[in-house]
């Protein structure tokens, strides 16, 4: 096998050679392909925006860029980094603004107005799952960061990120990708001219073993179809999706159990955890130009469940059977956004208004966390059946007072409904009472954002909000820990604070670059803890940092990205265990580089780095910097086809996803477990090669 993948790539290689003279002559004729079209990557001009940090990102940088995992395509947020300390099947570890934002926590993601960011999640709180995603459907990511915007609610206070599909394909697109460890992905896509609008569908099959010695048997099918009429100011668009995912996973292992040879770099300690999940929606989408504004209707509905089998003690509860457990969902949310933007003149002065509605309801029935062995179920740790409700209400005012000054004001008011009915194990015995009931909350936040300039084609920022993030609606009525003590429900809605002042210019030709300096608050991290099944009310936070952003055209056939960013993360209050928080970063480095045009040649590389973390809130246990470099070289074989070779972690680092520090039990150790580090390892080095053809 390994043979006859060298001789296909040789191959195409060789193919790429002998078309090169023939692509070259006819290159006025040939229709660009995705792969190689990176002009117009970032759409981060001066005069776009109304913050430093905010922007937008094409679908031409997410096509000529190669990416391991499907959620990767939120790096080109600047600052952000993904990271995985489990099988591809579940959902990717984030980090932004000095968070560890465990699977979305503070970072809110929508797909065509649809929320990604899953409430009272069985494994946590703004579980952000992206495979269901097809990344060449992709037509642009718009991203804020900061608590600032008034139609930005629950999640966003690190930023959120508007994922919108695209109505119509250049052109149709059929692609197999073959990798080591048995890799697969076929993908075929079109879109056509039906009635009076266009249809697109999508479909997409993955299969993926990995490096790991238990092959995490990846299994992954995405399905598109969508139909539309008009354009993004004024039509609509219905789409449905349709996903499934099976997997086993190899989750973070011991350093001890490494260093003592007891198992290698990918091996594993349970090799029975793993997850299946699916997820089935339908959304409509519309915009509709009035007389002096827009009106924005979203609407959506989806359907999904959840099975993820893990064991991060080992044995250190249970020393005969192990301490696995599964945490299960069968989810149905539907929603609705409504939104009105009009033009006024007070006084002389030009004002753009924006009111909106937003609305969600999730019901999970159940949603739970079981013991386990071997995978089968053998108790009930907690099931519920919970019903969440909330209303957004939302209102923003801009303002141009002078040709230099533009301010914008908002306010928005978000209530909350959480009804909790459901069964937990407290002290052996199951108690229906304990942990079930009812609570309401509710929140106001104001924002203010001052816009100056530009002069030279340099403009100034400076932006406040308050935001929030929901907590798990299973911990705002729970009073019952399952030893039985007696435990305080978590505060509903988590107030966040923040502020920023930022500069963007383009001063020098060909070169877009924001600098920000930034603050953010919390009241309280306060989050339900699904892994062990029990609310943890963590201390008061302050971050602060400062990001540099750089997006350079040195010519039509080289491109530059450089973004640095650097935070500070402590607790606010004092405590003797330390001010550290465990997990959060304190700097990111990215740079990219990508040509084209060189015949038939294209490429890309990209470079990214993430720093040290403390691992306890005395920082005497840090994980180490992780680099990782990827690479693509793309060849045009003809007027449509195109053949890519991408390869991930390229200088073959031997690195780490994302470290933990707990204490665990090996058999045979000591009944009251050993504390080390936990840590997932980057993948080795491997190769993608991709032959497409545009039809």
């Amino acid at each position: 096998m390994l043979h006859t993948r060298a001789t296909l790539m040789a191959g195409c290689i060789a193919a790429c050679f002998t078309t090169h003279s023939l692509a070259h002559h006819a290159a006025d004729e040939a229709t660009p392909l995705a792969v190689v079209q990176v002009t117009g990557h970032y759409n981060n001009a001066v005069g776009t925006s109304d913050a430093a940090s905010q922007g937008s990102i094409t679908a031409d940088l997410i096509a000529a860029r190669p990416a391991m995992r499907t959620a990767e395509v939120l790096e080109f947020v600047p600052g952000m980094i993904v990271t995985q300390h489990s099988g591809d099947g579940k959902a990717s570890q984030y980090f932004l603004r000095g968070f560890n934002l465990d699977h979305g926590t503070d970072f809110a993601t929508f797909v065509d107005g649809m929320p990604v960011n899953m409430r009272t999640h069985a494994h946590g709180q703004g579980y952000t799952d992206l495979n269901f995603l097809i990344p060449e459907l992709a037509q642009r990511i718009d991203y804020k960061k900061g608590p600032y915007f008034a139609d930005e609610g629950d999640f966003a206070s690190a930023g959120a990120a508007h994922i919108r599909l695209a109505d119509k394909l250049p052109q149709g697109l059929a692609s197999l990708a073959l990798g080591g460890s048995g890799y697969r992905r076929g993908l075929l896509a079109d879109s056509f001219g039906a009635g009076r609008g266009t249809l697109l569908y999508g479909a997409e099959l993955t299969t993926n073993d990995g490096p790991w010695d238990l092959p995490q048997r990846v299994r992954k099918y995405n399905g598109v179809l969508r139909y539309s009429q008009g354009g993004p100011g004024d039509g609509f668009s219905l789409t449905g999706m349709a996903f499934s995912n099976r997997w086993q996973s190899t989750d973070q292992i011991p350093l001890r159990a490494v260093q003592s040879g007891l198992i290698g770099r990918f091996g594993n300690i349970d090799p029975t955890d793993g997850g299946e999940s699916s997820r089935y929606s339908l959304s409509y989408t519309q915009r509709m130009r009035t007389e002096n504004g827009m009106l924005e209707f979203d609407a959506y509905a989806l359907r999904s469940t959840l099975t993820l089998t893990s064991n991060f003690t080992y044995y250190l509860d249970n020393p005969a059977d192990g301490d696995q457990h599964s945490q299960r969902e069968q989810r149905k949310m539907a929603g609705a956004n409504l939104a009105q933007s009009w033009r006024t003149d007070v006084a002389g002065l030009e004002m753009h208004n924006r009111a909106g509605i937003q609305t969600r309801f999730d019901r999970l029935s159940p949603v739970g966390i079981y013991e386990t062995t071997g995978g089968a179920t053998s108790g009930i740790v907690r099931e519920d059946r919970v019903r969440e409700s909330s209303v957004g209400l939302y209102l923003e005012n801009t303002t141009q007072w002078r040709p230099w000054l533009r301010s914008m004001a908002g306010a928005r008011y978000d209530t909350y409904r959480f009804n909790v009915a459901g069964d937990s194990v407290i002290n052996g015995a199951v108690n229906s009472t304990a942990n079930s009931g009812r609570t309401r909350a509710h929140l106001v936040s104001p924002k203010l954002s001052l816009m100056f300039g530009p002069w030279r084609r340099t403009e100034a920022f400076v932006n406040f909000g308050k935001g929030f993030h929901s907590n798990d609606g299973r911990g705002t009525v729970q009073t019952r820990l399952p030893d039985g003590s007696p435990t305080d429900p978590v505060t509903p809605l988590v107030s966040t604070r923040g502020g920023e002042i930022g500069l963007r210019s383009e001063l020098i030709p060909g070169l877009q670059s924001s600098l920000a300096l930034w603050r953010l608050n919390i009241d309280s991290e306060l989050l339900f803890i699904g892994d062990a099944g029990e609310t943890e009310a963590t201390r008061p936070s302050r971050r602060r940092g400062i990001e540099w952003n750089n997006h350079y055209v040195a010519s039509s056939m080289l491109l530059f990205d450089l973004d640095v960013a650097a935070s500070r993360a402590r607790y606010a209050d004092t405590s003797p265990d330390g001010d550290r928080i465990p997990g959060a970063l304190n700097r990111v480095l990215s740079f990219g580089a990508t040509v084209r045009n060189l015949g038939a040649w294209s490429g890309s590389f990209q470079l990214r780095h993430f720093g040290p973390r403390p691992l306890l809130e005395d920082a005497s246990v840090k994980s180490k910097a992780t680099t990782l470099a990827y690479a693509r070289a793309a060849c045009q074989l003809g007027k449509h086809t195109t053949v890519a070779l991408d390869i991930f972690n390229l200088f073959d680092k031997k690195a780490s996803d994302i470290d933990y520090y707990y204490r665990s039990r090996l058999p045979g150790e000591a009944a009251e477990g050993v504390d080390d580090i936990h840590f997932h390892p980057v993948e080795r080095r491997s190769f993608r090669l991709t032959l497409a053809h545009h039809f």
